[in-house]
């Protein structure tokens, strides 16, 4: 008899807990609500709203919307300007992820040594990133600025002519991407020194007991274990370097013509300039096409790469 009292004990104690872990789960649910309400009214509703304005030809103030189906679409991808400020869009994107992962791995590799002055050289790297990326760009507008720019002043004094930097569109967007690279390079660089300092020391010492160089040992130790690094780094610079518009506004504003306009840029210019929301709507519609595509598809690669160091 004391064994079936024990085990309805155990019964009940194990549907009790069961029960308990229920009503934690579900209680737990309720502390999303208010993020997910937030996401809702400023991200996904928008979304949605952005895609139903795609298909059609409001100007952005008036009260009505003329639906005109896959027209707007239609005219996009007959647009030349479509196709120049996609390549702007990729080049700021893939180049300064390129740019910012290479440049913070090696701050990083410099850093994870025992140098002098380490601390300040965190600083003085990640400084940029607390400048709000407007007040950056018009920092860097005085440096290559054509009228009394610093970098003309500098050229005068040598004796050589002065550059249009910003003016002429084969360099221009790529002053986009340094400047974009200068700024936040300190966070690619702090997530990976974070990434070296939870590799364990053993590895190092067993490779140097096999005569592993320096080269070995990061090919073979360093790189495998901080893909996980590697992989927040690079989804964060895609996202970030697509979405580029403070930048671009301060130093080229777009210009000269479109030839420095990123997709967020071209954007502002059709709704507010040109006042055609409906097809500044179907831009939107295509530039988070391409963020979704390349992030996941960054996702995706890099997260097959990561090993298991444990």
């Amino acid at each position: 008899m004391s064994e079936l009292v024990r085990k309805a004990h155990q019964t009940v104690a194990g549907g009790r807990q069961a029960s308990l872990k229920k009503k934690g789960s579900v209680s737990l649910w309720w502390m999303y609500l208010p993020a997910l309400i937030v996401v809702s009214i400023f991200i996904i509703y928008p979304f949605f709203k952005g895609i139903q304005v795609s298909f059609t030809d409001w100007n952005g103030f008036s009260q009505t919307k003329n639906w005109v189906g896959f027209e707007q679409y239609t005219r996009m991808f007959q647009d030349p300007d479509t196709w120049l400020v996609v390549k702007n869009t990729l080049l700021y994107g893939i180049g300064s992820t390129v740019l910012q992962n290479v440049i913070g791995l090696l701050y990083a590799l410099l850093l994870n040594q025992s140098i002098k002055m380490k601390a300040l050289t965190r600083t003085v790297v990640y400084l940029p990133v607390i400048i709000s990326p407007l007040v950056m760009g018009y920092i860097w507008y005085f440096f290559f600025a054509y009228q009394n720019g610093a970098l003309n002043d500098v050229l005068l004094w040598f004796g050589l002519d002065q550059i249009n930097a910003l003016g002429n569109p084969d360099l221009n967007p790529w002053i986009i991407v340094f400047v974009n690279t200068y700024q936040f390079v300190g966070i690619a660089m702090i997530i990976y020194l974070a990434g070296l300092q939870g590799i364990s020391k053993d590895y190092y010492e067993a490779a140097n007991i096999d005569g592993a160089s320096a080269w070995q040992q990061f090919k073979n130790i360093t790189l495998p274990l901080l893909m996980p690094a590697v992989t927040i780094n690079m989804v964060l610079n895609i996202i970030g370097g697509l979405k580029l518009f403070d930048v671009i506004v301060a130093l080229t504003g777009g210009g000269p013509g479109n030839a420095s306009q990123s997709m967020s840029t071209f954007m502002y210019a059709l709704y507010f300039n040109r006042q055609d929301a409906g097809y500044a709507a179907t831009q939107g519609v295509l530039m988070a096409f391409i963020i979704l595509v390349l992030s996941l598809l960054a996702l995706i690669y890099f997260k097959r790469r990561e090993v298991d160091a444990s």
